[in-house]
């Protein structure tokens, strides 16, 4: 055949696969057609180069490898190649002919990897690529030499496997855990990965190569690895394996790549289409067909977990085992050896047994053996057939377990071999529930139960963590460091008196959004009654755990839109906390929860303010707080003379003119180094329109413009930023006494403009002065750029406008707070600040804030100086409706 038939070959047969797969959806059909018909392209190009004589047939050999190699080729997989050959002359003389085999497959429209070894080099170990040793268990005889392929599969492959067998396991240890660690360890990612992912496709063929590692180190033989699993894992990954194998070639002709990300739209698309199910014309909705993939993703987890533990899990003497029998740990229901827990007698197990048995799990860090988790599941299977009965011996199991450092690997074990939902069916409604989220990265079970890991991450430092030293002196003062904040959290961890109310208020806080209602809240309240009658607590224990549930949103919304360092702010959030006590795990609560919905989600800046808020409030405890603005005479003074050291003595009372007037949250807000800076800004002005710093800070950048205040100002600067394409973040804006503005923007160069064009950073500097000295428009530096494309959402998010006056300490309020949350788009806040600015409303303070794709706009205006009357609240909302285009009513 020519290179053209072949090319019309592929095509057509490939259209076939396709066609027929969606047809039927039967991906393993699918995978094995395209490596058949790969095999058919192969073998002819290899004959065709090659040439004739002994050569094709004689000490040549043509393999396949990886998934190709186990007739594994999805839509659009690489196909990896190994020429193999007897003696590195031959190599020599037939390599180049092989050379171009790869790139005829690539004309074809094939993604190929390829490599030729000498067969005396395949039964060597290369330490510096283990992988290929490992993807030689794999090989697949295509053409050539059929002696030399059968020589390496039956003779080299297993002795290289025995001589070699701590290597291998070792590197596939190693890969994996570096592979987990991309995903944070967690199968119950909201888009995963079908083939990377834990319990994905990657981790059921690590339990493979296991399985067959095992078996030619010890019997120097071949087997199916399904037939070398343990019962019942190995059965339950090997019936979730087809599933898998639908859903990637699913997802492979969906996006038209090798992409392996279930993002949402798959999702809807794979529930509506069935794949991998049979259902009779019965559709699911994407949340049920993600709980299906999540529990076939957590058998194939199990597996792998399981085979991973067992072959790095050193052999034991029988003078270890003695002493481990004799451990310390061991009690008359179990023993503990190697640190792995065994039942003494299965079949007199009871729930106070299995719960202690946990509390040796959560307290000492060790884990429960194979036949210890099959009676735990055995015995939640039990349990799942009736209503859990009120026991009033299990709140005092549970908060042993809940009181440990290692509290979360226990609730972890008992949630997988399900005695959780068993215990509290409550939290079934949350087991691997998807919710379409622009800003969640986990499933509900999997955020909750990551909140009480990152709060255990803190360390064993509270009065309920016992150690040979005692607890540590409660409040002692921590440095920040290179920790971050994670210290000043601790001491409040360390603080509390019942820690275990915390950690059993953020296992449920969330369980509401499994059930049929709007509030997801109320669904969280109405679900801890019917825990509380089954563990009963005590009232205040009940009053304490209700309080943290029903308040668990309430310290982030503060700290988004509301001006936290307004004394008005503090005041109504203290009287809603109610005590010190409260406060302290209301912040721990907020912290955990903040930090568990993805690694990028507590930022260094809501960390901060996280702390700010906690300290305001604190000291509103103890009625320390003071004024909202730096007044003029000795109260600016004395704040100049705290800061100014370095600051030459004729310089200091213009120092404290330029802090006359700001509010106490720039001082609180910003270190001294950077307060020195921006005086030394306002310092430079003259007669310049504006000071302008500009810094790169890593993912994003910061802008800081100091300049004489004027109409239209926050909107001049929103609008060119908004003509250069950047998506702002967060903004921060200050004013005197004496008009001057401080404006602090953090952005996102979205098209790496100012990265890939250093010389451009001068040009966005002069662009951002002309406008602020009259020379540009902003609306001409729009009009001469390209309208920006908004990226599709994956989730609708409604455009909601509250106005409220937020109270005062003293006398009537002095601002109007209004709120916008809407959908992030290109030049969202300049439409915004235009609007308020052709209102002529004045800025007092503005936060902006970027949640995913949800944007949260929160500004305090004055209009002449006063509160928006209701005719300008009228106006605002009807210019805002115009401006964003919403469609939906403010």
């Amino acid at each position: 055949m020519t290179s053209h038939s072949l090319t019309e070959v592929y095509a057509v047969e490939s259209a076939k696969i396709r066609e027929k797969f969606e047809s039927d959806g039967k991906g393993g059909a699918a995978v094995e057609a395209r490596s058949d018909l790969v095999d058919k392209l192969v073998a002819a190009l290899f004959g065709r180069l090659m040439g004739p004589g002994a050569g094709p047939s004689v000490g040549i050999s043509l393999l396949a490898l990886g998934g190709y190699g186990r007739r594994e080729l999805f839509p659009y997989s690489d196909v990896d190649l190994l020429l193999l050959v007897r003696g590195q002359p031959l190599l020599d003389n037939r390599g180049e002919p092989f050379g171009s085999l790869p790139r005829s497959l690539w004309d074809l429209g094939l993604r190929v990897g390829s490599t030729a070894r000498p067969v005396e080099e395949c039964g060597k170990l290369d330490r510096k690529n283990l992988e290929f040793s490992i993807a030689l268990l794999d090989s697949r005889h295509l053409a050539g030499d059929p002696d030399l392929a059968a020589e390496l599969r039956e003779s080299i492959i297993p002795r290289l496997v025995r001589r070699n067998r701590a290597d291998l396991v070792a590197d596939l240890v190693e890969m994996t855990a570096q592979r987990h660690e991309k995903f944070g360890n967690t199968i119950f990612h909201l888009e995963p990965n079908v083939k990377d992912a834990p319990g994905g496709l990657r981790d059921y063929q690590v339990a493979r190569w296991l399985g067959l590692i095992r078996e030619l180190d010890a019997r120097q033989r071949w087997a199916p690895p399904e037939d070398l699993w343990p019962a019942p894992l190995g059965r339950e990954a090997a019936e979730a394996h087809p599933f898998f194998t639908d859903v990637r070639a699913f997802v492979h002709y969906q996006h038209g790549r090798d992409d392996n990300q279930l993002d949402y739209a798959l999702q809807e698309s794979a529930a509506k289409s069935g794949v991998g199910v049979r259902l009779g014309g019965t559709a699911l909705s994407p949340a049920e067909w993600m709980r299906m993939y999540f529990r076939r993703a957590r058998a194939i987890s199990r597996l792998a977990r399981h085979l991973l533990d067992d072959a790095v899990r050193p052999p034991k003497s029988l003078f270890s085992l003695y002493q481990d029998w004799k451990s310390r740990f061991s009690t008359p229901e179990f023993s503990v050896v190697g640190g792995v827990i065994y039942l003494r007698k299965p079949e007199l197990t009871s729930l106070p047994t299995l719960l202690a048995a946990f509390e040796l799990v959560a307290r000492q860090g060790l884990e429960l053996g194979r036949e210890a988790e099959r009676w735990v599941e055995q015995a939640a299977e039990k349990m799942g057939l009736r209503e859990p009965p009120p026991t009033p011996a299990l709140w005092n199991d549970l908060r042993k377990i809940l009181a440990a450092p290692e509290a979360a690997r226990a609730l972890r074990a008992m949630h997988r071999l399900g005695l959780l939902n068993a215990l509290f069916p409550e939290f079934h409604a949350v087991d691997a529930l998807v919710l379409r989220d622009f800003y969640h990265r986990y499933t509900v079970d999997e955020h909750s139960l990551r909140t009480i890991e990152n709060l255990g991450s803190l360390g064993p430092v509270g009065r309920w963590a016992v150690s040979p030293g005692g607890p540590p002196a409660a409040g002692r003062h921590r440095p920040r460091g290179d920790t971050g904040w994670e210290p000043q959290f601790a001491e409040l961890l360390a603080e509390l008196e019942q820690p275990e109310l915390l950690f059993l208020s953020l296992l449920f806080h969330d369980v509401g959004k499994g059930m049929p209602c709007a509030d997801h809240v109320e669904g969280s309240l109405a679900a801890i009654e019917q825990v509380f009658a089954r563990l009963g607590l005590g009232s205040g224990e009940r009053e304490t755990v209700r309080f943290l549930i029903s308040k668990h949103l309430e310290m982030s919304r503060t700290v988004q839109r509301r001006d936290i360092f307004a004394l008005e702010t503090v005041r109504e959030f203290a009287e809603k906390v109610g005590t010190p006590e409260r406060l302290k795990m209301l912040t721990l609560l907020t912290y955990a929860d903040i930090k568990s919905v993805n690694p990028e989600a507590l930022t260094p800046w809501k960390a901060e303010m996280l702390w700010q808020l906690y300290t305001g409030t604190a000291n509103y405890f103890s009625r320390s707080l003071d004024e909202e603005r730096l007044t003029a005479g000795a109260d600016a003074k004395q704040q100049a003379g705290t800061l100014a050291a370095g600051i030459p003595e004729e310089a200091r009372r213009d120092f404290a003119a330029f802090l006359e007037g700001f509010p106490r949250r720039y001082l609180r807000s910003h270190s001294q180094e950077i307060i020195l800076r921006h005086f030394q800004m306002e310092q430079g002005l003259g007669s310049a329109p504006a000071e302008i710093r500009l810094e790169n800070r890593g993912r994003l950048w910061e802008l800081t413009v100091v300049t004489r205040d004027r109409p239209f100002l926050f909107a001049s600067l929103t609008g060119t930023l908004a003509a250069w394409g950047m998506n702002i973040l967060k903004a921060d804006a200050f004013g005197n006494a004496h008009g001057i503005v401080l404006d602090i923007f953090r952005f996102e160069d979205v098209h790496r403009t100012l990265e890939l064009n250093p010389g451009e950073i001068e040009r966005f500097k002069e662009n951002l002065t002309g406008v602020l000295a009259g020379r540009e428009s902003v609306e001409g530096l729009l009009a001469g750029r390209a309208a920006p494309r908004a990226s599709p959402t994956k989730v609708h998010i409604p455009t909601q406008l509250r106005f409220e006056q937020p109270p005062f300490l003293e006398g009537p309020p002095r601002t109007t707070l209004v709120e916008l949350i809407t959908e992030d788009r290109p030049g969202l806040l300049y439409q915004v600040s235009s609007a308020l600015a052709e209102l002529g409303l004045n800025i007092e303070v503005a936060l902006i804030d970027t949640e995913g794709e949800k944007v949260i706009d929160v500004f305090y205006l004055t209009e002449k100086g006063v509160p928006l009357a209701a005719a300008s609240e009228k106006a605002l909302a009807a210019s805002l409706r115009r401006k964003l285009h919403s469609g939906v009513p403010l």
